[in-house]
């Protein structure tokens, strides 16, 4: 719901830190890797008890999730490889910090409470599983009430109120759970009235790689244009 609403502003604002980053000479992949990092010194704080120390590190875990794209745009390094690789480590970052809450409900209430952050992040899975099966079918699964953004939200705010924690995730896997429901209707909808066959796919397969090598080549033609080097292809 977030990412829908508030995308464009928020890379509007964080679009100038983008420009100051790529001076330092980091590329976004070492962003990414140091959220991840961030994000498992959170999970062992959560786990051993230190749910404010916790809260800090996960803020702190989230601005490099929230600038590499900017630094990625900035540098005009924007890339397959550095999407898939960025949402491959968001997931990773979501375990560890769900796990570290179960890790801590396992020390100080009954191992049982342990299984309600992993059921939230069960659930996490599935959604983003429909999003990613949808849009290899060429279909929209993006939306819904209780998205990555929220559930991170949710989590800071229990961390924040600790005797609130406990309701706040059995909150968030409700409306995780709705989430999920709302995905599959709305891929389903879709599916039903435009079916879309093998060939269909791999047009729009063809469509997308098409784009990719105009926007290639006129990102060369730019670079040949600042160095004043001309344009080599190595196909």
């Amino acid at each position: 719901m977030f990412d829908g609403k508030f995308r464009a502003p928020v890379d509007r604002a964080v679009k100038p830190l983008g420009d100051c980053l790529r001076r330092t000479g980091l590329t976004p992949d070492h962003l990414t890797i140091m959220g991840l990092l961030v994000a498992i010194g959170a999970a062992v704080a959560i786990g051993y008890g230190s749910l404010r120390l916790g809260l800090l590190l996960v803020v702190l875990a989230a601005l490099p999730d929230l600038l590499d794209g900017a630094l990625a745009k900035a540098s005009n390094t924007s890339s397959q490889r550095g999407a898939f690789f960025d949402s491959t480590i968001d997931r990773f970052a979501d375990a560890l910090l769900f796990g570290g809450v179960a890790w801590h409900f396992g020390s100080t209430k009954s191992p049982h409470w342990a299984m309600l952050p992993f059921a939230i992040m069960a659930l996490s899975s599935v959604i983003s599983y429909m999003r990613a099966k949808a849009e290899s079918l060429g279909l929209d699964a993006k939306g819904g009430i209780m998205e990555r953004a929220e559930r991170i939200i949710a989590l800071c705010l229990g961390l924040l109120f600790e005797p609130l924690l406990v309701p706040i995730l059995w909150l968030t896997l409700a409306l995780t759970f709705i989430t999920a429901i709302q995905r599959f209707v709305k891929v389903w909808k879709q599916a039903a009235v435009a079916p879309i066959t093998a060939e269909r796919i791999e047009l729009r397969r063809s469509r997308r790689h098409s784009r990719r090598v105009v926007r290639t080549e006129r990102r060369r033609t730019r670079i040949s244009r600042a160095t004043g080097r001309p344009s080599t292809r190595h196909d």
